[in-house]
């Protein structure tokens, strides 16, 4: 593929071949030395030239073994590659054949993987050695000519080779499952210009967060199955020919060794990261790094100046989903910033915003109310997913005359900053993982001694909110509570990711419903507020961990 230097490539693949011509011999991806052996980096750098030819190499691989022909008209493939550069060594090479990913998260359990597959129609899983047994198993529920092969093994031949088709650059690059609010999670379609659009926004941001053009190593701790990793961090490295420094998780107590080693000159974060490091003791070393600043979002106000004071670095608060892509990231990012007010920045010129209240009138100038927003110019939808898989009506219904419904709740100041102020989606955010009650509420209904539950949200000073499940017992008088709560627990942890378990069962008499039998929200709200001194409760939040299995990245 032949491109000028300075031409916008249609694809993924074409960014890479466009920035390795550029700048060869520059790192694209740097691990720290104890990482280095487990992910076989050797000295753990590879230049875009290392990488490049890592790419092409597989590719060709898969190509042989008749991908992408053996692939339905779908043309999906599912990754379980942890946060190593391999994952994304299989990414590019999957989209040099048009072929697009469906991440899996390591911490999934069977039926949420069986979902997974069901709902993407992927036939083809590579994954990490020590979950195929399992992710097979998952398979097998959906179809079981479901191939999953192990990280590093040789495909069996599929079928004829096939060269695969370029693609184009509204073509699918990636499927993401994002919670829904009152259903299952839905599949969210991402384009190649989805991810192009966003290497180029993120790298324009300017202010505290002016990249580097080749100079920069940023350090990502989060999951390769969340959209901050793949788009806002490695899409932006590789569009301005900079270095990723992925982690295989969230590390406190190495987290500046870590920053130190692999030589990071920026980070990205979630709320709880830097609650954690706060709670650390202070180390020798938590001054020595070279970042000069870290973006994400939900750190405690309060620790926003004492962090930035104690570590010497800025933290950005920013503001994103996966559904708008980088149209709708925002961030604090120009100085003055407002440092512990929740502030995710003004709107940028590409930006349209509007603030409506519940009666669905726009607020003009200073006020509070839901948050809508679209691309300026001809083209509203410029930088967004491209819709949810098979469900056009929740796709018209995210999209209503132009502009998207976010489901958050902001407040404009009078400088035209606009302050977070909570998300109107009936959505749990515990440790940077969005849970939607509905999925927890679901697994809990089935036992058959449970007659309705509901499932919401708590604070938690660590992790940002906690689970919590109020349970009305079949049996109101006699239950044996203690095991019951046990039996609920179990089948959570069993049938859902770790972190979406209950940490709190509570036993109540009653849910308040409405004439419908609908829960009220909001009195449940109220009620749970007051969790702590509610007899009937049972505290699973210290078994709340991950397995041996799910912690292999």
């Amino acid at each position: 593929m032949t491109r000028d230097e300075n031409s916008r490539p249609d694809n993924l693949f074409g960014l890479l071949e466009r920035t390795v011509a550029a700048w060869p011999e520059r790192p694209a991806f740097a691990v720290p030395s104890r990482l280095a052996d487990g992910w076989r980096m050797g000295d753990g750098v590879w230049s875009y030239a290392t990488f490049f030819q890592r790419v092409t190499e597989l590719r060709d691989r898969l190509e042989a073994a008749g991908l992408p022909a053996s692939l339905d008209s779908n043309r999906r493939v599912a990754l379980l590659l942890g946060n190593q550069p391999e994952f994304y060594v299989h990414w590019l090479a999957l989209n040099a054949l048009g072929i697009s990913i469906v991440p899996i998260n390591p911490d999934y359990q069977r039926e949420e993987i069986r979902y997974l597959f069901d709902t993407s129609g992927a036939r083809l899983a590579i994954v990490l050695a020590d979950h195929v047994a399992s992710v097979e198993a998952a398979a097998a529920l959906v179809d079981p000519a479901i191939q999953v092969v192990a990280h590093g093994a040789e495909l069996k031949r599929l079928a004829p080779g096939e060269t695969g088709a370029v693609a184009k650059t509204n073509d699918e690059a990636a499927l993401l499952f994002t919670s829904g609010t009152t259903s299952r999670p839905k599949a969210c379609i991402l384009s190649n210009d989805y991810f192009l659009y966003w290497g180029e926004r993120y790298g324009s941001e300017g202010g505290l967060i002016s990249l580097r053009p080749g100079e920069e190593r940023l350090l990502q701790p989060l999951p390769t199955f969340h959209i901050n990793a793949i788009a806002n961090a490695f899409m932006t490295m590789l569009t301005i020919g900079c270095c990723l420094i992925p982690l295989d998780r969230f590390h406190p107590r190495t987290w500046w060794d870590d920053a130190i080693d692999a030589g990071a000159t920026c980070f990205h974060y979630l709320g709880v990261m830097p609650a954690m490091l706060m709670a650390l003791p202070v180390a020798p070393t938590e001054k020595r790094h070279g970042m000069r600043y870290g973006m994400g979002g939900g750190i405690d106000p309060k620790q926003h100046a004492p962090f930035e004071e104690r570590f010497g670095t800025v933290l950005c608060e920013g503001w994103a989903m996966t559904e708008i892509g980088a149209t709708g990231l925002m961030a604090d990012s120009h100085e003055p910033r407002s440092v512990g007010t929740r502030c995710i920045g003004k709107p940028r010129p590409h930006q349209e915003i509007r603030l409506v209240d519940e009666s669905g009138q726009e607020i003009a100038g200073e006020g509070q109310g839901a948050l809508q927003l679209r691309h300026a110019g001809a083209d509203p939808r410029k930088g967004f997913f491209s819709g949810y898989l098979n469900n056009p009506d929740a796709t018209a219904e995210a999209w209503q005359d132009d502009w998207f419904h976010t489901g958050d709740v902001v407040r404009r100041a009078a400088d035209g900053k606009l302050h977070f102020v909570e998300r109107k989606k009936n959505i749990i955010r515990r440790s940077g993982e969005n849970i939607a009650p509905a999925e927890v509420e679901l697994v809990l209904r089935r036992h058959p001694d449970v007659v309705n539950v509901a499932v919401v949200a708590i604070a938690d000073p660590i992790r940002e909110e906690e689970v919590a499940a109020f349970i009305l017992p079949a049996e109101i008088v006699g239950v044996d509570e203690a095991a019951l709560a046990e039996a609920l627990f179990a089948r959570c942890r069993d049938d859902l990711a770790y972190f979406k378990a209950p940490g709190l069962i509570v036993f109540v008499d009653s849910l308040p419903t409405t004439a419908t039998q609908k829960v009220q929200r909001g009195e449940l709200e109220a009620l749970a507020k007051q969790i702590e001194h509610l007899p009937r409760q049972h505290d699973f939040r210290t078994r709340k961990k991950r397995t041996m299995a799910s912690s292999s990245r």
